[in-house]
Parts: C-alpha cells; structure tokens; sequence
C-alpha cells in the first residue's frame, strides 16, 4: 500500500503541480488512514469500502480531531481512491458520495494598526538579525504576501528602484506587487548592508537567508514571528498569516476594493477575499455599538 502512495505523491507534485505543503499534508494524511486499516489487517485497498472510510472517520471523531481536521482527511482520502481508480487498480471509489463534516468557518486573526506598529517595532535594528526580520515583517505587511512566497523570493525578484516585487505561487500566473517607501528602505539596507555578511561569500539566490548563508524557511519564520508576537505581549493568536489578513482588512478598511486587494493577494476567487469585507463589517457595527448612545 505504502508502494501506492508513493506512486500517488510522485502524481500529485510532477504531473498535477500541486505544493510541496499541499503534497506534504495529502502524505500525511493517508499514511496515518493506511496504518488504521492495517490495524483491523486490511492490507490492500481493494478490500476497503465506504465503510471502511466512514468508521476511520468515525475514529478520527473519537479521538477528538477537529472538524476542519477530518473534513481535510476525507478530501485527502478522497483524492487518493480518485487516483486508483482512474489508475485501474481500483474498479470503484468508495468516497462517492461521503459528504465532507460541516466546517464553521472562522474568521481570521487581525491585529490593529497599533498592534501592527507594536509587532513591527521589536526586531533591533543595530544587529544584522533584527535588520532582516524587521525587513521581512515590514515586507510581509506592505505587499499581503504568503509566508511561503516571501521565504521563497529571490534577489532577482526585487526592483528597488521601482518600488515592486515579483512573486509567482506554484508557477502559477506572475504578480506584480507595489512595496511601500518604509518596507523598501529596511529592505535595501537588509539587502546591501546585511545579506553580504550573513553569506559569507556563498553563492544564494534567496533574498532572505539564516546565519549559514541558506535560503530561510517557513518553520524559521515562525520562529521569529512567534518570538516577536510573546516580546510584544500582543495577546492574539498570531500566525505566520496574520499581517497578510491584516494587510487585506486594512486595506479594505480604508476603501480599496476587493478586485484590488484580490489581485495582490493572488486569491482566484473573489469569494476568498470577501472575508475580509466582513471582518471589516464587523468591525464597524462594534465601534458603533460601543460609540453611538442608542446603540
């Protein structure tokens, strides 16, 4: 069976294109459905049925997973039978027709303007580390971008002098994003008076590296921002996304449009921006239930 996912992964990352994240967590997942079935010793998918996948959800259910948790388990379970049976080695899904469990969608974390001032203003700017995470966090703010595209930039991919970046997510459609004059500034002292030091001589094409000259990470960033987040006693949940939700609430908060801020994000449906409509919505019912006296 484990033959099989391997197969499938290969499939998924070489001929769909999907993330390394996205194949990562579809591996995951139905590695651990393949140790469930092999602990009622099941040993090849074709002795597996609906019930099969119901009563392992059933188990998920159990052992307290989130709703979100296993909504993602069935799709990657789900993607994983679709894939045998247009292989042949299956003659039938047994997912056709299993709804997905009802996920209550939440809205994201947003921080203040004051929090993001806050936020922004920890890293130390007379050390190389504070100049780079200060130049990322400012960064990640002014241009909405994923963590993953940021960790992902190249020096190439910067215009200084224009004032843009460059950023294209799973070599889908390249955006073109305007950077503030504050993100910039940090960003070419990062960039001329930082990096050269923090390479040591090696030849990188990523824009922002760790103290061995290599091209930073997603789990490094997350380090920096949570340290940040407990140094700011900001208390908010705080995730590598959080100033790209912020970016887009402020945004539109202060009367930029959703095709706009949409296009920057690099959101394929507008559906997925709209969100931020709403947070902003709320927002102001708030400010006007506390403001106004007939509230």
């Amino acid at each position: 069976m484990n033959l099989l996912l391997d197969k499938f992964t290969d499939y998924i990352g070489s001929v769909r294109k999907l993330s390394d994240n996205t194949v990562e967590s579809y591996c995951r997942d139905i590695k651990q459905y393949i140790e469930y079935i092999e602990s009622k010793n099941i040993h090849s998918f074709k002795n597996t049925n609906k019930t099969t996948v119901i009563t392992y959800l059933l188990y998920l259910q159990k052992n307290g997973r989130a709703t979100s948790t296993i909504s993602r388990s069935l799709a990657s379970i789900r993607a994983f039978y679709q894939y045998l049976t247009s292989e042949r080695i299956l003659d039938r899904d047994p997912t056709v027709d299993l709804e997905s469990p009802k996920v209550e969608k939440k809205l994201p974390t947003i921080l203040s303007g004051k929090e993001v001032e806050l936020l922004l203003d920890q890293p130390d700017l007379n050390t190389a580390k504070g100049t780079r995470d200060k130049s990322m966090l400012e960064l990640l703010y002014a241009t909405g971008i994923r963590v993953s595209e940021l960790v992902a930039l190249d020096l190439d991919d910067i215009n200084l002098e224009l004032g843009y970046l460059k950023c294209c997510k799973n070599n889908d459609k390249e955006r073109i994003i305007p950077v503030g004059t504050i993100a910039l500034e940090i960003l070419g002292r990062y960039i001329r008076d930082v990096r050269p030091g923090l390479l040591r001589g090696k030849p990188e094409t990523a824009l922002y590296v760790n103290y061995k000259g290599e091209r930073l990470t997603r789990q490094g960033f997350w380090k920096i921002i949570k340290g940040y987040k407990n140094k700011a006693k900001i208390n908010k949940d705080i995730t590598p996304h959080t100033l790209r939700h912020s970016f887009a609430a402020h945004l539109i908060e202060n009367g930029a449009d959703l095709k706009s801020v949409q296009e920057m994000l690099g959101h394929s449906d507008i559906s997925t921006t709209q969100v931020y409509a709403q947070i902003t919505k709320n927002r102001i019912k708030e400010v006007y239930n506390k403001a106004h006296p007939r509230a």
